[in-house]
């Protein structure tokens, strides 16, 4: 599964006043009417649970220069971080980032060891940033120069 590139989350939610977050790749746009989209959490993540006591999350698509608060909300953080939150909607999402969602959840299903949360976008907004990408296991940045378009059909064989 490493070998399918993919966009870095940050999934967040507010339980008693305090914004909590998770670093995630399994998002996905579910339905353009209505708008839904849709996290996939395992059931043992605390987040699984505060999510299922809000009711409703916020996904941020990180940006390239983001790589830092992906790596703390994935438990993983070498530096400190004071991640930087504002309000979309009734959600905290990351400033920042490539675009952020805010969603009111209106479905699960269970999949595994994950569930499902479906979420009726309420909110969202986009920024001008390069996206944060994940491929092989490691961040990496969109080339910006290089396009596919300007390579011509005769470079793809």
């Amino acid at each position: 599964m490493s070998r399918f590139a993919t966009g870095v989350t940050v999934v967040t939610t507010d339980v008693g006043g305090e914004v909590f977050g998770m670093t995630a790749n399994a998002f996905m746009a579910g339905s353009l009417t209505p708008p839904l989209c849709i996290v996939s959490i395992a059931r043992g993540a605390k987040m699984h649970a505060r999510l299922t006591e809000s009711g409703k999350f916020g996904v941020s698509f990180l940006s390239e220069h983001q790589a830092p608060e992906a790596q703390h909300f994935a438990g993983r953080a070498f530096a400190p971080v004071e991640p930087v939150f504002g309000r979309l909607g009734d959600v905290s999402v990351l400033a920042g980032s490539v675009g952020v969602v805010a969603a009111d959840i209106v479905s699960t299903a269970q999949c595994g060891d994950h569930t499902i949360f479906v979420g009726h976008i309420t909110h969202l907004a986009v920024e001008d940033h390069a996206p944060l990408l994940f491929y092989g296991g490691r961040y990496a940045a969109l080339d910006r120069e290089l396009r596919l378009e300007q390579l011509g059909p005769q470079s793809f064989w």
